[in-house]
C-alpha cells in the first residue's frame, strides 16, 4: 500500500500546503505532538524482522528533514547490526525535487535526499487524481534516487492502488494511497467524527506500522 514488501511507516505532523482533497488533513496543523528519539524509533520500525523498507509521509516530511535523515541513518545501522539488509526508503513531499536541490526549504533536506531511494514529489491536485500508483495525482513524479527499487518502478508509478480501512470502536484509520472516491465514501456523513477519531495517532514521529503492497 505504501511501497513494496512489509514496511514501517512514519507520519510526521505539520505541512505548509493545504491541498484540496488531502487524505490526511489532521496532519496539516503545525502543533505539538509525540516526540521520539530517531534511534528509538528505528528500533521500533525494525522490531518485526520481516520489515524490508520504510516510508516517510505526513504532513510534510521535509519540515522534519533533519530528524528523518537521522532516523534513516539509525535504521540502516540497526539493520546491519542485526545482520539484515538495509531497508529501502520512500518519501513523499509536496515540494518539487528541483526546488529541494536548488533552494532547500528546511535544514537537513540535502542530507535526507542523500539517504532516500525513492522520492514522490509534487502537491496533490484532486482533479488530476487518476487512481494509479503511489502518486496521489498525475502531476506528481516518482523519482528513483538510487536503483534499489527500479524493479518496482512500474508498480510505484502506475500500478493499481490499495488502501486498508480499519475500524476499532469509534476510531477509523486509512493506510495507503486511496483510490478515487474512497475518502468521500468513508468520511460521509461524519467527516468531522472520522478526523477526530484519527487524531490520537498524530505524532511528530508516528509509531511504526508495517504494511504490504
Amino acid at each position: 500500500m505504501l511501497g513494496p514488501g512489509l514496511r514501517g511507516v512514519v507520519w510526521v505532523q505539520g505541512c505548509p500546503f493545504d491541498c484540496r482533497g488531502c487524505m490526511a488533513p489532521e496532519w496539516i496543523p503545525d502543533r505539538p505532538a509525540q516526540i521520539i528519539d530517531p534511534g528509538e524509533l528505528a528500533e521500533r520500525l525494525l522490531a518485526d524482522p520481516r520489515v524490508t523498507g520504510l516510508t516517510f509521509s505526513g504532513g510534510e516530511p521535509m519540515r522534519q528533514a533533519e530528524g528523518l535523515a537521522a532516523l534513516a541513518a539509525h535504521a540502516r545501522a540497526r539493520a546491519l547490526a542485526l545482520g539484515r539488509p538495509e531497508p529501502d526508503i520512500i518519501c513523499f513531499t509536496g515540494f518539487r525535487l528541483s526546488r529541494l536541490r536548488r533552494r532547500p526549504p528546511y535544514p537537513g533536506v540535502a542530507d535526507l535526499l542523500g539517504r532516500l531511494d525513492v522520492l514522490i514529489d509534487g502537491q496533490y491536485v484532486a482533479r488530476l487524481d487518476d487512481g494509479r500508483g503511489l502518486r496521489g495525482s498525475a502531476n506528481q513524479t516518482v523519482h528513483h534516487l538510487t536503483g534499489r527499487l527500479r524493479h518496482a518502478a512500474s508498480a510505484l508509478a502506475d500500478g493499481p492502488r490499495s488502501a486498508r480501512v480499519t475500524v476499532r470502536g469509534s476510531e477509523l484509520t486509512i493506510i495507503g494511497v486511496p483510490p478515487p472516491g474512497l475518502l468521500s465514501s468513508v468520511r460521509h456523513p461524519a467527516a468531522a467524527d472520522v478526523a477526530a477519531a484519527r487524531a490520537p495517532r498524530t505524532s511528530l514521529y508516528a509509531a511504526a506500522r508495517g504494511e504490504t503492497t
